[in-house]
């Protein structure tokens, strides 16, 4: 089975991760795409996190009606702060018989070579990369930076459809007491709103 792994914090998941997973699986030769929720991102800081079991329950609650998508808390299970390659290495280890692939954004891409031993993992798994909306400020700074990945023969560029819309976005919106309910499925609005979620 070929499984593509879509990180996230998912804090929370929103219409915009649910679009990428499913077109994923649907036109790319995925048979299968986790969601695999991360316990700790070393690159955002801990406090702004809800705990980890609100954070599986609404990706499970978002994705319980389709059979392709899986919510996965792997991550929690294995040390912090979560290194993708160790993810990988633990699955690898479960599953066998499956074959891992990254599903990430172009800016990850962009960052790729920062991560931790990043040529290991291109060396054993490819990478689905999906495209950003990026305002003429920020087509213009990436321009000028050099895509050392572009071309690579494991890294695979797809056309999936995006919102700009972040979970920082809802966050901020419910804290302001405004109404993000169409960014969200309504079962993960019903949690967040019963859960009085990010309010201020």
């Amino acid at each position: 089975m070929k499984v593509g792994l879509f990180f996230g914090t998912y804090n929370p998941i929103h219409v915009g991760h649910l679009i990428i997973a499913n077109y994923m699986v649907q036109y790319t030769d995925l048979d299968r795409v986790w969601m695999v929720v991360s316990p700790q991102n070393p690159l955002k800081k801990r406090e702004t996190l809800l705990e980890d079991f609100h954070r599986i329950n609404m990706v499970r609650e978002a994705i319980d009606q389709n059979p392709l998508l899986w919510a996965s808390d792997v991550e929690f299970h294995l040390e912090k702060p979560s290194y993708t390659v160790n993810t990988l290495a633990h699955l690898q280890e479960q599953y066998p018989d499956h074959e891992f692939t990254l599903i990430m954004g172009e800016d990850n891409l962009r960052t790729f070579h920062k991560w931790r031993n990043f040529n290991y993992i291109l060396e054993y798994h490819s990478i689905i990369v999906y495209p950003r909306v990026y305002t003429e400020q920020e087509k213009e700074q990436l321009a000028k930076k050099e895509n050392r990945f572009e071309g690579h023969p494991k890294i695979q560029i797809v056309h999936a459809p995006v919102l700009k819309v972040s979970s920082s976005l809802i966050r901020r919106m419910i804290g302001q007491g405004k109404d993000p309910r169409y960014l969200l499925t309504p079962e993960v609005y019903r949690y967040v709103d019963e859960m009085n979620f990010y309010r201020s």
